[in-house]
């Protein structure tokens, strides 16, 4: 019986943080939440955890963007070997996703550690989370001009800086990001895009960091369940929050990010 729900614990925190891994709401924030509000506790190895369910939404968003992965590979290497003006725009594409990882590269090494030191606990989140909610609110609206053949260096910086605020638990990397990113005149397509290719290179570099301190211990079976629910609602969350991005519907997640903080604070 105690194996059957430890089982059903890591399926729901499996599906639960790839629902909430692409939208702007705060997946790790909202892991904290689930475990406070219902008493869900995991075990000492929740640090593997938390990267096999990162690994498990980085897939999810390769197999999305695969084409758009596909084409930048190719066409940043003819660009490269031929020098051919027609695919200068995807080799700099690559460039602007390269320097807009490195803020949160950098922040991560030198801070993280003190960050999550800082705001432990429920509370923080529920701050968290009205910010996230403001920020989307101020945006809501803004359609932007900018596509992926006039982004410029300064863009990326901002873009990536939004990023690395967003190891603060609680900050909606997708969020911080997307925001960043209208805000500075982006099309909402090519924020969405930006946002979640920037997310591949991060993430692939937290698991290779964290790789060696994994443990899956006597959990095997119930990480593989986890991943496998967690690599399917991050697949679908992801395509639903494409749709409500194209359809300019940002406002309601302010709405659930005001309602959500606005809670987690009231009943702390």
């Amino acid at each position: 019986m105690e194996e059957f729900i430890t089982l059903i614990k890591y399926a729901f925190l499996g599906a639960f943080q790839g629902f909430t891994e692409p939208i702007p709401i705060s997946s790790s924030g909202h892991l904290v939440i689930a475990q406070e509000l219902f008493g869900i506790s995991i075990s000492e190895n929740d640090f593997s955890f938390e990267v096999l369910m990162n690994f498990a939404s980085l897939l999810a968003v390769v197999l999305i963007y695969r084409k758009d992965l596909i084409r930048l590979m190719e066409n940043g290497r003819k660009y490269v070997t031929r020098r051919n003006s027609v695919y200068k725009n995807d080799f700099m594409f690559i460039v602007y996703l390269i320097i807009g990882t490195i803020p949160a590269g950098v922040f991560g090494l030198l801070f993280e550690d003190r960050i999550s030191a800082t705001f432990r606990g429920i509370a923080p989140i529920g701050v968290a989370l009205l910010v996230t909610g403001l920020a989307l609110w101020l945006i809501r609206n803004l359609k932007g001009r900018k596509s992926d053949r006039n982004l410029t260096i300064r863009d990326a910086l901002i873009v990536g800086c939004a990023q690395a605020i967003a190891l603060i638990p609680g900050i909606s990397r997708s969020g911080s990001t997307i925001v960043a990113a209208m805000g500075i005149g982006m099309k909402r397509e090519t924020a969405l895009r930006y946002s979640f290719l920037l997310y591949i290179p991060v993430s692939l570099g937290t698991i290779l960091i964290k790789i060696n301190d994994i443990n899956f211990g006597d959990l095997l079976i119930p990480y593989v369940i986890a991943f496998i629910l967690s690599l399917i609602f991050s697949y679908f969350s992801l395509k639903w929050f494409m749709g409500i991005m194209e359809r300019g519907n940002l406002k309601y997640f302010a709405y659930y990010c005001f309602a959500m903080g606005g809670l987690i604070l009231f009943i702390t």
